[in-house]
């Protein structure tokens, strides 16, 4: 991914950070971006929806969104509600 603005996802990603991730995916509409979710040690299910409606808008408006090194707990998270493979692939224009 070229050019893609970076987002580091904080370790702790509970209901308090999904109003400030949602606002920060908002700031950067329009440009492609990777999350770097390396971090992340414990993440609810507020901020996992959020993730994924940002991923579905840049899939809609056409701009690349990647999940790059996901962390072992934000893997398992993903898989405990059956999302394990919803970021597997790049959203690409």
């Amino acid at each position: 991914m070229s050019q893609a603005t970076q987002i580091k996802l904080a370790p702790a990603l509970d209901f308090r950070a999904a109003g400030p991730l949602r606002d920060q995916f908002l700031a950067q509409r329009g440009k492609a971006i990777e999350i770097d979710g390396a971090d992340v040690q414990r993440i609810g299910g507020q901020c996992i929806q959020v993730i994924a409606a940002a991923q579905r808008t840049w899939m809609q408006d056409g701009v690349e969104f990647a999940l790059a090194n996901p962390s072992d707990e934000m893997l398992r998270a993903l898989g405990h509600i059956g999302m394990d493979s919803y970021f597997a692939e790049p959203a690409a224009s």
